[in-house]
């Protein structure tokens, strides 16, 4: 058995979980609401205040989809209770970061700046200095790929280090061309 998947969900108070007969799962909570369809040879039940997810079989598929299954409910719940946020900053001369409206404006040493609407359910935060901000959201998922597009607008180049990156992220620093020795 999945040592993951056996696993049940917890649901914390102010959150509601409603069950579809075609595996369709809907969190609500203060932070939002989220929806998904889950594979249907999962069952996927509330008893005693907790998500229980089981399988059919123990064949390979279904090994590997229970495990999934229930890392993707956990990450619900925990969106639309807690929600996620990644932080982002940047590192070089000139490149900073700029609220317009709900939009995010960057300077990443471009001819012109980049100005990256927020995905549905997103929102942006620029720290004091413009020189950090953070995608936050409830859904796992978009809050990455959003922050993940970003990073890729300018990743950390290995000379110097300038790019965008994660906060805490180690960026590798190359040491260069060698001078000429006489």
């Amino acid at each position: 058995m999945s040592r993951i998947g056996r696993k049940p969900v917890v649901i914390p108070e102010k959150i509601t979980i409603d069950i579809a007969k075609n595996n369709t799962v809907k969190v609500k909570g203060p932070k939002g609401s989220l929806e998904r369809t889950f594979s249907p040879d999962m069952t996927i039940e509330i008893k005693n205040g907790e998500v229980v997810i089981s399988r059919p079989t123990d064949q390979r598929n279904h090994r590997s989809i229970h495990g999934l299954t229930r890392a993707l409910l956990q990450n619900m719940v925990t969106g639309v209770s807690e929600g996620y946020t990644k932080d982002l900053d940047l590192v070089g001369v000139g490149y900073r970061a700029i609220m317009q409206g709900d939009a995010i404006e960057l300077s990443l040493g471009f001819s012109h700046p980049v100005i990256i609407p927020p995905p549905e359910g997103i929102t942006f935060f620029v720290e004091k200095g413009g020189r950090s901000f953070s995608v936050s959201g409830a859904d796992k998922e978009v809050v990455g790929e959003t922050a993940a597009k970003i990073r890729s607008l300018r990743k950390p180049e290995p000379y110097k280090g300038k790019g965008v990156r994660y906060r805490g992220e180690f960026v590798r620093i190359k040491a260069g061309k060698s001078a000429k020795t006489v």
